[in-house]
């Protein structure tokens, strides 16, 4: 970050300190702008949740994940060589709008958000909504990088399902949560050989070239072979992260839409993800959190936990350093 920036908004730097059960809720006490003048990074929540394939509700996740992030916002995340927040410029840009009455306009209103977002020159950290919405935030990265890109994924499915109900053919226009990677990878926005899809525990014959490290495979190796693993695979390469909370045990994140037995811990996805410091992350979203099936906000609260190890390894790329 430009030295004079950081002086012309020192606002954005630091911790704001408030009572954990009251104050601002806004994502990690960032300030609410959308000025993104001298901002590293912008959090935003799309709050859709029309492409489940069972249980809605995860429109309410960006309130619940940013509710529960404030709990985290008076000290660094734990055991973190660095606090993110004195690193990069972050602030909550809101949420993205879009006419629900018109659900087919939906994807266009996402794309064209996060566009407006990555125009201002800052990158962006969403929060979902039902994991959909990655489709359009790849397609509005990708006109800005111009390259295919590596996903890291985690995630319960692989969501690169090619049909659709019925088993018909998947439209290319098909607003679904789990063909979305399907038409990202046709559409030449992600490099299926150079990503990776972490704790998958559901069938899918077709990889279309992801590297697959399922949850059994996870918990065999340990965590340290994950992160090995994975760096060895993206490389050097632009590296979008998604992260759908039924990556998790329904254990650790019971309020998600298709819980599935089996899934990684609260413990090693945080692990995994700190470990991953030194890729190229360009963006990330936190997707799938369904606050209506929560106990206690334990889902929201591992999402904001997890959301901040991905900040974190933004924070820690040589830019900010």
């Amino acid at each position: 970050m430009n030295d004079k920036i950081k002086k012309e908004r020192p606002e954005l730097y630091g911790m704001n300190l408030e009572p954990t059960y009251s104050g601002s809720t806004t994502f990690f006490r960032r300030e609410s702008s959308k000025d993104l003048k001298g901002v590293d990074l912008a959090v935003t929540g799309i709050p859709l949740d029309t492409a489940v394939t069972n249980r809605p509700g995860t429109r309410f996740g960006p309130r619940a994940v940013r509710t529960a992030s404030t709990i985290l916002a008076w000290e660094k995340p734990y055991g973190m060589d660095f606090n993110p927040v004195e690193k990069i410029a972050m602030v909550d840009y809101g949420d993205c709008h879009f006419d629900f009455g018109v659900p087919e306009s939906v994807p266009a209103f996402i794309e064209e958000h996060i566009s407006t977002i990555l125009s201002g020159g800052s990158s962006v950290f969403s929060i979902g909504g039902d994991h959909f919405v990655s489709y359009p935030i790849l397609k509005a990265f990708a006109k800005k990088v111009q390259e295919p890109i590596s996903l890291i994924q985690f995630d319960a499915h692989t969501d690169t399902w090619e049909t659709g109900e019925g088993n018909e053919p998947a439209d290319e226009n098909r607003i679904d949560h789990g063909t979305m990677f399907y038409q990202a990878t046709n559409d030449g926005i992600l490099d299926p050989k150079s990503s990776v899809q972490i704790g998958i525990r559901t069938e899918n014959p077709d990889t279309m070239g992801f590297n697959i490290l399922d949850a059994p495979w996870v918990h065999s190796n340990g965590i340290d072979a994950v992160i090995k693993k994975t760096k060895e695979i993206v490389g050097t390469k632009p590296v979008y992260m998604t992260f759908d909370i039924d990556c998790l045990d329904p254990s650790y994140a019971p309020g998600t839409g298709t819980p599935v037995c089996g899934g990684l811990s609260t413990h090693q996805a945080m692990s995994i993800i700190r470990g991953l410091s030194g890729i190229n992350l360009i963006g990330m979203d936190l997707v799938e959190v369904s606050p209506a099936y929560d106990v206690g906000e334990i889902t929201a609260l591992a999402g904001a936990h997890v959301a901040m190890e991905m900040i974190g390894v933004f924070a820690s790329k040589p830019e900010f350093n």
